[in-house]
């Protein structure tokens, strides 16, 4: 978790947005800096769990549901009631799973996500994300469950 932690507070500075990115160590994650939100994607081969964790410096509003809609050529909305915004930083909103074929889907497949809580909507560039997402579902490819387009995989 410490790991996460502070990749996140590294991607909360403020620098310019940059492309979608990707790396195997120490775990495999997904992350892009946008104007108004960081985003990383993490899955845990030891614990098989997936997360998404989206940062931002006003941080999050309380509220029952959190939904994910992904526009775009295969855009769909996903929504969950197990989100937790992080005790250790309430810029953080976290949500964990064993299924992430409609978040990686979402994101490889459309133009732009918009994280939704409460009353508040926040846009994500999803420009430049596929060829990221893919090396994320490949890494390596003995920890990472293949999802092939139009496979319909957990639920956030």
């Amino acid at each position: 978790m410490r790991t996460v932690v502070i990749a996140i507070a590294l991607l909360v500075a403020p620098v310019p947005a940059k492309a979608w990115d990707f790396t195997p160590v120490p775990i495999c994650t997904l992350f892009h800096q946008d104007a108004d939100v960081a985003v990383m994607v993490t899955y845990d081969p030891g614990s098989g769990e997936y997360a998404i964790h989206l940062s931002r410096e006003g941080g999050w509003p309380e509220a029952a549901v959190f939904s994910m809609r992904f526009e775009g050529p295969r855009g769909l909305t996903i929504s969950t009631t197990r989100h937790v915004i992080e005790a250790e930083d309430i810029r953080t909103l976290t949500v964990r799973d064993r299924g992430f074929g409609n978040v990686l889907n979402g994101l490889n497949f459309n133009q732009r996500a918009v994280a939704v809580l409460g009353d508040l909507e926040v846009a994500v560039s999803l420009a430049d994300a596929a060829p990221a997402v893919e090396q994320f579902r490949a890494c390596p490819a003995d920890q990472l469950v293949l999802v092939r387009p139009g496979d319909d995989v957990g639920q956030i």
